[in-house]
Formats: structure tokens, C-alpha cells, sequence
């Protein structure tokens, strides 16, 4: 009998990591990437289930995602403008992908170099270029928020952050 309870233990052992193993195949990895978008509209995007193609967070809200569809029907989801300029700007083909941003006005999904961009807006990544269908005051085109990026003047730099804000 003593010599039985180490080989149980042991078993008992390897079968409590087997089921650990199988439960963690089990489980939905995020979405990163969806191929064939030959429509090359905006996908339903499975909330707090599909990573940012730029800063790998999960996107969490609609509100200011954006989705990059390559010409091949590739789509890579974001949730910030920025992140999305950051990533889009070494891509060969980045003037013929289709850019589909979700607005803060109108709460829809519009072509993001139509859209209008605040500079103060609450984004995920604090960037603060809120996606809007309608121009407000203080907005700017999709051309002028890209320039921004790029050049590194939105609100995570301290300088631009106490111009724009005051704080």
C-alpha cells in the first residue's frame, strides 16, 4: 500500500497539469488580424477580445476604434487614430487601404480621411484625436491629424498636452 501512494500522488499530479493545459487551449485567443474582408467594410469587432495591431492593448469600445483594410482584404483593428498612423505609415500600400473610423458624434462607422479630429479628445491610447463625422471648432482633417502624429504633437507630449490643455 505505501508503495502505491507515491505512484498516485504522481499520477494525481500529472493529470491536475493535463487538465490545466487543456483548459488554457480551450480559451479564446485575441482577434489580431481577420483575412478575406473582400467587401472591405467595417467587421463587428469583438470587444475586450481583440488586440490593437499598434500597441497590442485590447480594444475595449467602439468609441474612436479604427479598422486598416489592406488592398487583399486584411483588416487590423485599433483603438486609436494614433496607433493606427503609427502602424499605417511604413505599409507600401497605405494610400489604396480603406480606413474606417467609429465617430464620436454620430457614433458610426465613416472613411477616417473624411472624418474630422478634435485635438483634446479622451482616446485609449491619449493621443486625444476623437474621430467626428460633422467638423467642430478646433478640428482638423485627416491630412493635419497625421502630420500631428507623425511629428509627435498630440497629447502625450508634455509641451503640446500644456498648450493644448493648460495643464
Amino acid at each position: 500500500m505505501k508503495k502505491l501512494i507515491p505512484i498516485f500522488s504522481t499520477l494525481l499530479f500529472v493529470a491536475v497539469i493535463a487538465v490545466i493545459f487543456v483548459s488554457l487551449a480551450r480559451e479564446e485567443q485575441p482577434v489580431t488580424i481577420v483575412k478575406g474582408n473582400t467587401d472591405f467594410k467595417p467587421l463587428p469587432i469583438k470587444l475586450n477580445a481583440t488586440n490593437d495591431t499598434q500597441c497590442k492593448m485590447l480594444i475595449k469600445s467602439e468609441r474612436n476604434a479604427v479598422e486598416v483594410i489592406a488592398p487583399d482584404g486584411r483588416t487590423w483593428f485599433f483603438d486609436d487614430p494614433g496607433c493606427m498612423i503609427l502602424w499605417l505609415e511604413s505599409r507600401e500600400w497605405k494610400d489604396r487601404a480603406r480606413l474606417w473610423v467609429h465617430t464620436l458624434d454620430t457614433k458610426r462607422w465613416i472613411d477616417a480621411r473624411k472624418a474630422w479630429y478634435g485635438v483634446r479628445d479622451a482616446t485609449a491610447m491619449h493621443y486625444g484625436f476623437g474621430a467626428r463625422e460633422q467638423r467642430c471648432e478646433d478640428c482638423i482633417d485627416f491630412e493635419q491629424m497625421r502630420l500631428r502624429m507623425l511629428r509627435g504633437e498630440n497629447l502625450t507630449n508634455p509641451k503640446i498636452r500644456k498648450k493644448l490643455l493648460g495643464v
